[in-house]
C-alpha cells in the first residue's frame, strides 16, 4: 500500500530573521509571500568563515540587507542560485555587485523544449530572463569553502535548468523548489517537463541524503519516505488526468475542474499548466492523443 502523502503546512518564519538550522546552515527567509512562494523564498547561509549564498531570492533590498546583516564580517565566497524563477535568482545579481563574489549554480533560463506559438510570453513571464553566471555547474561537480563542500545535483523538471545542492558534511540537499515539505512542485510548460521532473525525483529516491532544505518552508526531514509518497501522488494524479480524458473530458479547463474540486481561483491557472505537463508526458509515452497543438486550449482524446 503506498504511503500518503502529508504536507507540513506550520511554518513560523520572520521574513529577515536569520534561524541557525546545522552547524553549518543559516536560513534568511524573503518577504515575498503569497500563494505559490508559500511564507516567502529560503534563502541559505552555508559556512562561517567564507559564506556559499544558496538562493538570495528575489531583487528585494530588505532581503539583500538581511543576508549581509547574517553574514557580519564574514566573506561570501560564492552566491548558488538553484534555478531562474523570479523568486530564486534575480537578488543574486545585486549581492554580487554589493559583495564582488561570484554567481555560480544553474545556467541561463531555458524552455524545457522548443516554444511553441504564443508560448513566448509565458516563458518571459515566469523566469528571470537576465541570469548569466560566472560559473555553470554541471551535474556532479562541486565547489569547496572552510568546512563544506557543495555538490551540484541536475534536476530538471520544475524548470529545465533546475539544480540542487548537496552539504556532504551534512548529509543534506538544497533541493530549491523540486522537493518541498509544504506542496508539491509546480510542473507548468514550457519551463517545466514532467517527464523529466519524475525521472529526477527517482534520481533522488537512489541517494541517500537524511534531510532536504527546500527554496520554501521548512524541512523535508525523511527524504526517502517522502520521495515514495511524492512519486505515488503524481503517478495518481496521472492516472485521475487519464481517467478523465477517458470519460470524454477533451479539454484542460473541464479536467482541472474535475481533478480539483474547489480550487481556489488564483491557483487555476497553474493547475491548469499542471495538468498540461501530465497531458505532454502521457502524449509522449502513446496514452493520450491531441487534436491541434499541444497547448492549453488543445484538445486531448483517450489513445
Amino acid at each position: 500500500m503506498d504511503e500518503p502523502l502529508t504536507f507540513e503546512t506550520e511554518f513560523d518564519a520572520r521574513a529577515g530573521a536569520c534561524l541557525r538550522l546545522s552547524p553549518l546552515v543559516r536560513r534568511v527567509v524573503a518577504g515575498n509571500r503569497g500563494p505559490m512562494t508559500f511564507t516567502g523564498t529560503c534563502t541559505y547561509l552555508v559556512g562561517e568563515t567564507d559564506i556559499a549564498v544558496i538562493d538570495p531570492g528575489p531583487e528585494d533590498a530588505a532581503q539583500m540587507q538581511a543576508i549581509l546583516a547574517a553574514v557580519g564580517d564574514a566573506r561570501i565566497s560564492a552566491i548558488l542560485v538553484t534555478h531562474t524563477h523570479r523568486d530564486h535568482s534575480p537578488g543574486a545579481r545585486p549581492l554580487a555587485a554589493a559583495t564582488g563574489a561570484p554567481i555560480i549554480g544553474c545556467g541561463p533560463h531555458r524552455p524545457s523544449r522548443p516554444l511553441r506559438t504564443g508560448e513566448a510570453n509565458r516563458m518571459e513571464g515566469a523566469g528571470d530572463q537576465e541570469h548569466m553566471p560566472e560559473r555553470e555547474l554541471a551535474d556532479g561537480e562541486s565547489i569547496t569553502g572552510n568546512g563544506w563542500t557543495l555538490e551540484a545535483v541536475a534536476t530538471p523538471g520544475h524548470t529545465a535548468n533546475h539544480l540542487a545542492f548537496a552539504l556532504h558534511e551534512e548529509k543534506a540537499l538544497f533541493s530549491g523548489d523540486h522537493v518541498m515539505a509544504w506542496s508539491t512542485s509546480f510542473v507548468g510548460p514550457p519551463d517545466g517537463n514532467m517527464t523529466a521532473y519524475m525521472q529526477s525525483l527517482e534520481k533522488l529516491r537512489r541517494r541517500d541524503d537524511e534531510i532536504y532544505w527546500p527554496g520554501h518552508g521548512g524541512p523535508v526531514r525523511e527524504p526517502a519516505r517522502f520521495l515514495r509518497a511524492l512519486i505515488a501522488h503524481r503517478r495518481q494524479r496521472e492516472t485521475m488526468i487519464l481517467a478523465r480524458v477517458t470519460a470524454g473530458d477533451s479539454a484542460i479547463p473541464e479536467i482541472v475542474t474535475n481533478v480539483y474540486p474547489g480550487l481556489a481561483p488564483a491557483l487555476v491557472g497553474a493547475a491548469s499548466l499542471n495538468v498540461l505537463a501530465h497531458l505532454e508526458d502521457l502524449v509522449a509515452r502513446g496514452q493520450v492523443r491531441v487534436e491541434g497543438a499541444l497547448d492549453l486550449d488543445a484538445r486531448f482524446h483517450a489513445a
